[in-house]
Order: structure tokens, then sequence, then C-alpha cells
């Protein structure tokens, strides 16, 4: 967590631009340059299975252990049914409810973010959070930081589980991020253990009405992917953690919403070198990358979703 590790902010206060309150203004209207494609996650991820459910969606590599793991979008709807059901039967969250999230680039952030926005939750997350952009850039927060307490419940990282301790959520749920969703190495009293809890839930989850605000979510998202140029043939490799805009956007929902699929790397600046770092790109027909500074190969595109944000929100001057 950020040195302030009490604070936490509402994801869609991260992905609008200075001056803005948040993806979905008081009037509960959408911002220019973004119509919802979908009412909300759960629908978009439905839409996705529709359409190719088999295909990779997720491809996920830890340089520092030289895990790789890759889900289909049948694999991922399965996990994010899982947790949605962990959320909801587990720790009796409904619609309206706040859940933070204080994880790097992983791909059980991936799965958690999508749960719990699938069950009509609202999402916190911890900027400057751990792997946010790969070499560690941080930010100093907003004017939208809130405090830890007013969460039902937060995901965090088990090395973290004594700063999340302090923080007063109702409930902490941990995640080891060993290789292959391990447990963790050395279980807490009174934190659950998410990969010890998620499996003996079910792999179907009837999701509620989404509330206006993710719909705003997804017409924002849908316009910044527009904006960057991003779209269903992309397959984009991200470096960048959920506790900044681009995270949220190029690891998580922005592939949903386009129909790209995503290559999730965390580590990679730290431990891979330039020749690696192509050979991944090739090996995963990257054809466009977010997150990471580092050269990029002739015809490979370098996106910044989070600037993209900026520019879709402005309204053209008239000819």
């Amino acid at each position: 967590m950020t040195d302030d590790a009490s604070r936490l902010v509402p994801a869609e206060a991260l992905l609008s631009p200075p001056g803005q309150g948040g993806v979905a203004a008081a009037s509960g209207t959408a911002r220019v340059g973004g119509t919802a494609p979908f009412p909300g996650v759960a629908a978009a991820l439905a839409a996705r299975l529709r359409i190719d459910g088999a295909s990779p969606m997720v491809t996920f590599y830890d340089d520092a252990t030289g895990e790789r793991v890759e889900l289909s979008g049948i694999t991922l709807d399965n996990w994010v049914a899982k947790t949605a059901n962990l959320l909801v039967d587990t720790l009796g969250l409904g619609p309206g409810d706040r859940v933070g999230v204080d994880l790097p680039a992983h791909w059980l952030a991936v799965v958690i973010l999508l749960a719990a926005w699938s069950a009509g939750l609202e999402v916190l997350v911890a900027p400057g959070s751990e792997d946010q952009s790969d070499g560690g850039d941080g930010t100093d927060g907003s004017d939208d930081d809130e405090p830890a307490g007013v969460v039902q419940a937060l995901f965090v990282a088990e090395s973290r589980i004594d700063a999340a301790l302090a923080l007063g959520a109702d409930e902490v749920v941990a995640l080891s991020l060993r290789p292959f969703g391990a447990r963790m190495a050395h279980p807490v009293a009174g934190v659950l253990d998410f990969a010890a809890e998620v499996p003996t839930h079910g792999d179907r989850f009837a999701a509620p009405a989404p509330p206006a605000a993710q719909t705003s979510l997804l017409a924002h998202v849908a316009g910044a992917a527009e904006a960057a140029g991003l779209g269903p043939g992309d397959r984009l490799l991200s470096t960048a953690g959920p506790g900044g805009a681009e995270g949220l956007l190029a690891t998580v929902l922005a592939p949903l919403v386009t129909g790209a699929s995503v290559v999730v790397c965390r580590h990679l600046d730290t431990h891979l070198d330039d020749d690696a770092f192509a050979r991944r790109i090739a090996a995963e027909r990257v054809t466009a990358v977010c997150g990471t500074s580092r050269p990029l190969p002739t015809g490979v595109r370098r996106l910044s979703l989070a600037d993209a944000t900026t520019v879709q929100g402005r309204v053209p001057e008239a000819g």
C-alpha cells in the first residue's frame, strides 16, 4: 500500500479527467466520448462468451517466479462466478456495498475486480499499490481518497496482511499470489484465504441489475479504448496494476469491452531483458503495449489508455 495506508480511492475517481468528480456525473449521464456497449460488466462477460469463450482472454506472467497462466473466456467466467458467489454468500455483500482491492498486476486481480462489479458492488483501490506500473511508480492519491474502514471487505496480498488488519475493514481476504493460485504460506486467524475459500463456491452466478454508475463506467472505457485505437483484433500486453487508471483500463476493463485479449505481466521490467521482452511479444502475438516504457519491436503500438480518457472527455470544437 501507499505510505498513507488508510486511504482507498473509488475506481471511477481514478478514471476521471482532472476537474471531473467521477465517471458517473451527478446527473447520472455518461460523458462525451463513449456509449456504453453493455449495461454492466456481467453482461459484457456474457457477450464475450457467446462470441468466443474458448480463445485466450487473459494470459499472465510473473517474471519473478516463471509462472504462466492462461484463461479462456469460459475459464475466466468460472473464476469470476465463484468469486462473486464468495462475495455474496460468504461475505454477505450485496449491491451498493463497497469492496477494497490492494493487489498488483495479476490474473487474480482481474478476477476479483470483475466479480465485484458483476455483484453490483462499488470498487475502491489502493493507489500506488505494488506494480501499479511495473516499475513501481505510484500516485499521490486524490481528493476522493476514503478511509479503508468504509469498505465491507478488503482483498490484499498475503505480504500486506498486517497493514490490512489495521485498516478496519469488516472482512480481510488474503491472496498468496504464489504460482497457480496456491494457498497462503502462513494462515492468519481472522483472515480468509482466497485460495481455500473460492473453490467451494458455484461456477454460475445470477448477477443483479448493474447500477447506473457501472453503465457510465463502461461508456467511459469504450470511449477511451476507441480513442486509443484498441479493438477486437488486438492482443494487449500490460504491466499496469489496478492501483491506477492505466491498469484499470488496460489490464481489466478495456479488453473485456472491446473484445481484445490481454497479456498481464508482473515483474517484467525488473526480470526480463529487452531480447526476452521482444521474444514474448512475438510468442504471444502482441499488437499493443501499455504500462512499460521498454523499446517495442516495429509494428507494435504503444498505447496510453489513461491519456485517452482525457482526450475522449473533451468536446470537439465546431469546424
